[in-house]
């Protein structure tokens, strides 16, 4: 038994249109010639496809099955085809991209209607959130990741060296006073990074500890698990946190206080599947980021 490549491509699109005519159509072919090929394939395995109707006409189970392995292949097919058509010709399609919450919503939106405009072929579809997407099952096509990717099969690109200072709000330093050294932030309001088994970068809540005796620890005022929450609640006035510096860079309610006192510096990458190495949507992406990188003072 064979089933030979045109039959199948024939019988996906009577599965898709549910009827030989509108199929023929698609294939611009005439529905005789539709229904001759369906029924030469349902011959030549031996079993019916289809339940032919007034209506129409409706899977059966056996064509059911084959339907859905067919719909796999061909998806697959289409996909590699769009990839092959992207090595020669401009960068088209889906590219969704995730980061970090903080990375991405104040450092990259700022920045993305710039690779929009050199690129309007390409739709972004941005994933802001501070857990890892499995770029290898495909979650995402491309990561922006705060730490080196554990996951053996990724391609990686560093991007920066992230360090970490400590800002408050004028208004917030005019009504407490600003911290002349570490220790004096025991008379302050600290607010920091929620309680979180995985926290975007390691030591994020180094600020309650910094100028403490061994063993000592500040209460903070306030717990956010969500970076960006804690730059909008510094801009407020509700007291100091530490920030990596390109998000002090994006706002422009706070300032930095001790410049002496640094954080623990990170590592940011690119990161993404071995799959996508010749995509065109990746690598516009990657230089993209390299160049706006190259451009900013971090």
């Amino acid at each position: 038994m064979s089933m030979d490549w045109d039959r199948l491509r024939i019988f996906h699109a009577v599965a898709e249109a549910g009827s030989f005519t509108h199929a023929g159509e698609a294939l611009n072919l005439s529905q005789s010639a539709v229904s001759r090929q369906i029924s030469a394939l349902e011959e030549s395995l031996k079993t019916p496809l289809f339940h032919r109707h007034a209506r129409g006409l409706i899977l059966t189970e056996a064509g059911e099955m084959l339907y859905g392995t067919v719909r796999d292949v061909f998806g697959k097919l289409a996909a590699v085809e769009t990839q092959i058509t992207e090595t020669r010709e401009r960068p088209s399609g889906l590219l969704r991209v995730t980061s970090s919450v903080a990375f991405g919503s104040v450092w990259l939106v700022p920045r993305i209607r710039e690779f929009l405009e050199l690129y309007p072929e390409i739709n972004v579809n941005l994933l802001v959130e501070d857990s890892e997407l499995d770029l290898g099952m495909r979650e995402a096509d491309c990561a922006i990741r705060m730490q080196p990717p554990r996951q053996p099969d990724l391609i990686q690109r560093h991007l920066i060296s992230v360090h970490i200072h400590v800002f408050a709000a004028p208004a917030y330093l005019k009504k407490y006073g600003t911290p002349q050294t570490a220790a004096d932030l025991d008379r302050h309001k600290i607010v920091v990074y929620g309680e979180d088994p995985r926290p975007p970068f390691p030591g994020i809540n180094w600020l309650l500890e910094v100028g403490c005796p061994p063993g000592q620890r500040r209460t903070p005022v306030l717990q956010v698990n969500n970076v960006y929450a804690i730059l909008r609640a510094v801009e407020n006035g509700v007291g100091i946190a530490a920030f990596p510096d390109y998000m002090a860079q994006e706002s422009s309610k706070i300032v930095q206080i001790l410049p002496n006192l640094e954080g623990p510096t990170y590592e940011a990458y690119f990161v993404y599947a071995e799959e996508m190495r010749n995509s065109k949507r990746i690598a516009v992406f990657r230089d993209f980021l390299v160049r706006k990188v190259a451009e900013t003072q971090f």
